[in-house]
């Protein structure tokens, strides 16, 4: 047989037996890709996955962190899209952690991420289990740390300046600190628990300076004007939660759509 007909042949065969690529690595072919269920991607209307990484300066050869990525919402996007030229980190919860609650996310988690192995293969696993288990990675060796919607969790355990110090410290010169968050009412001043879920975005610039952050820009990619801000059970009152509201209220609250939110990057000085 011919030389080149043997090479043909080949590698007609190994396109039968490599999984099939439904996309490419481009953000808009990973937010539409085949892995994201229809459920999370009904909310990229409130959440603006695109216009956000892109607010933040996402490359496909970064090395970048998601802070608390939870259920992974925003992981089968950042990681699918970083995972042949970039690295993708999490930093999250040890699934042999003594605290049940963060076992448990932490197994939920990696099972989301054994469901599509040819997405995820390029996933490290950091520790983040404020306030004394904070292992990441190396120092300085990090283009580009990611947060969603967790300050107030910190806030409320009065962690958050040790989370900011932590993604400062891993960050390189240059790196950038993305941040989106419940936009708290100007108006009234910032309850240091955050009980209601809601930040005041000055809050939060204060913060990340207090540390050596630097803001370089503001977006309003996820404000939402029809949040008063005013709700009973907080922020938690919105979709998608929809806390102690019965069917009549849902549809009210569906209609306002999800909370009002900053959108923020920082970066590190040089």
């Amino acid at each position: 047989m011919p030389r080149q007909l043997i090479v043909k042949t080949l590698f007609l065969l190994i396109l039968c037996i490599q999984p099939t690529i439904l996309f490419s690595h481009s953000l808009d072919e990973v937010i539409s890709g085949h892995h994201r269920s229809e459920e999370n991607k009904s909310r990229d209307i409130d959440r603006h996955p695109k216009e956000t990484l892109e607010f933040f300066g996402i490359k496909e050869e970064m090395t970048v962190v998601e802070v608390w990525p939870s259920a992974g919402w925003y992981t089968e996007i950042i990681a699918p899209y970083l995972n042949d030229s970039g690295q993708y980190i999490s930093a999250s919860f040890d699934i042999n952690s003594d605290r049940d609650y963060f076992k448990r996310m932490a197994q939920l988690f990696l099972s989301k991420l054994n469901e599509h192995s040819e997405l995820y293969g390029n996933v490290d696993h950091g520790i983040f289990e404020l306030p004394d288990r904070i292992k990441i990675t190396e120092p300085g060796t990090v283009d580009m740390v990611l947060t969603f919607r967790n300050i107030h969790n910190w806030m409320a355990r009065g962690q958050e300046k040790i989370a900011m110090q932590a993604f400062f410290e891993v960050l390189k010169p240059g790196g950038k600190l993305g941040v989106v968050e419940h936009r708290g009412n100007s108006a009234i001043a910032q309850d240091p628990k955050a009980t209601s879920g809601y930040v005041n975005e000055a809050f939060m610039i204060e913060l990340a300076e207090s540390v050596g952050f630097v803001l370089e820009a503001s977006s309003e990619i996820n404000a939402n004007p029809k949040d008063s801000k005013d709700h009973r059970e907080g922020v938690w009152t919105l979709p998608p939660t929809y806390e102690s509201l019965n069917d009549d209220e849902k549809i009210v609250f569906s209609n306002i759509g999800e909370s009002d939110r900053f959108t923020l990057r920082f970066s590190k000085p040089y």
